[in-house]
């Protein structure tokens, strides 16, 4: 069962039993606010996360993943969480950039 560890939202942990769904999809699911300005369809990186650690974890970059990173808007450690299918267990962070106002982050 993949777990998701999102280390500056105070260590919280996602255990889930699906391969099939993204990052975005299974935090949605945990009640976890996180932004993703373009309805989760890969158009902007407002939903992206930093990846610590499971990289080989994560299903393959998409095509949108793939612009984005030609254009220097997606670094190497850096996934769309709208995108990216959870494969096994990860440590994520959200960008500092895209953290919202009305929520307390641990970094």
């Amino acid at each position: 069962m993949p777990e998701i560890h999102i280390t500056n939202l105070y260590e919280r942990k996602i255990i889930s039993k699906s391969l099939e769904k993204t990052a975005l999809e299974l935090i949605h699911e945990n009640f976890i606010d996180w932004m993703h300005a373009c309805g989760k369809k890969g158009r902007c990186t407002t939903c992206k996360m930093i990846v610590i650690e499971g990289q080989n974890n994560l299903s393959e970059l998409t095509e949108p993943e793939t612009k984005y990173r030609e254009q220097g808007r997606l670094a190497e450690n850096e996934r769309l969480s709208c995108q990216a299918k959870v494969l096994g267990d990860i440590k994520i962070k959200v960008a500092d950039i895209n953290k919202f106002p009305h929520m307390d982050y641990s970094d």
